[in-house]
């Protein structure tokens, strides 16, 4: 599926780009009546930067400044810390969790991708080819268990085979990319967002040939997710306040002010298995949690009461609970919507 080739050639922007100097209004909101709670990170300065849940419901962060994986159990309110190493700091930032249990990271000051065996509590290391690719940021799992990663200041996008432990990097499509928030669709396409070169590329999976188009003047995006029919492209632009949604199948885009506004700076987000959007909004004070209903257009909000900025990653789990963390109070946090 060249889906990105076609993009490229037929691109039809819907909406119009936001740039800081002209700033379009803010969406309407209405109040989103939810719960929101936190739990503490075990240990105090562990800076938790990415989460995912894994498949028996447990929620797993990563501590880039303890170097360690934390374990929550979100029914007891249990938390469980796994060491990486006693070496240095490899400070893990990205997670994936496999469909045996098993969860990896991306060991963004050492060089590797880890497997965490939480029975053992063993921590396996699979380096990096390139003595370049120093460190790996974001991963991904497609669906024949095949680990898509990206290689942030490198400038790579890099795969990993867990049966046999082989790495195959490839340089990001368009230079000083920083490619970052890897996802995988269901046909199994890898995407990634492109900051440093204001685009989102993609790989072909067989072929391994990447392929890059560009966003509109002003917006820059390091978070993206896909939406239940693996058709529709959402993300977050950091710039320019706005969330983004692009149609794959034909490359129509629309950019929607978010509901804070161009200075919102709205960062991680996440679709649930219902089709909502969520993201946050870390520019403001408090940070807010958004939910975007793709049907409607209907933009809703609830304030983070603990959380200043720097809500960088978000992940939905089955029950429709959506977790969060924040680094800068160290606390995993979890909203929920009555049914």
């Amino acid at each position: 599926m060249a889906w990105f080739v076609r993009i490229c050639t037929f691109t039809m922007f819907v909406g119009l780009a936001v740039s800081p100097r002209c700033p379009l209004p803010a969406a309407e909101v209405s109040e989103l009546k939810a719960t929101v709670r936190s739990w503490d990170v075990p240990t105090k300065g562990g800076k938790p930067y990415a989460v995912t849940v894994g498949p028996d419901g447990s929620v797993w962060f990563s501590e880039e400044s303890a170097n360690k994986i934390g374990q929550l159990d979100p029914k007891t309110g249990k938390c469980k810390e796994y060491p990486i190493t006693e070496e240095k700091n490899v400070a893990p930032h990205g997670l994936a969790a496999d469909s045996n249990g098993n969860v990896w990271f991306a060991a963004s000051l050492g060089g590797f991708i880890g497997r965490l065996d939480p029975n053992s509590g063993k921590v396996t290391v699979y380096k990096m080819p390139d003595p370049k690719a120093t460190d790996p940021e974001s991963l991904a799992f497609d669906r024949k268990g095949i680990l898509w990663f990206t290689v942030q200041n490198a400038n790579m996008v890099g795969k990993l085979d867990p049966t046999s432990g082989m790495i195959t990097l490839k340089p990001a499509p368009s230079a000083n990319a920083h490619p970052t928030g890897i996802i995988v669709m269901q046909q199994g396409f890898p995407v990634f967002a492109e900051p440093g070169a204001n685009k989102i590329g993609s790989i072909a999976p067989d072929s391994f040939l990447a392929h890059d188009f560009s966003l509109p003047p002003g917006t820059r995006s390091k978070k993206l997710a896909i939406a239940p029919d693996d058709n529709t492209l959402y993300f977050t632009d950091y710039v320019s306040g706005n969330l983004g949604k692009l149609d794959v199948s034909i490359g129509a885009m629309v950019l929607m002010p978010t509901p804070s506004g161009a200075e919102s700076v709205p960062s991680g987000i996440t679709i649930s298995a219902d089709g909502t959007v969520w993201y946050c909004e870390t520019g403001v004070q408090p940070n807010n949690l958004i939910h975007f209903l793709p049907r409607t257009n209907a933009f809703a909000r609830t304030p983070i009461p603990f959380v200043s900025s720097a809500v960088t990653s978000m992940a939905a789990a089955p029950d429709g609970r959506i977790y969060f963390v924040s680094s800068d109070v160290d606390k995993i946090g979890v909203v929920e919507v009555p049914k």
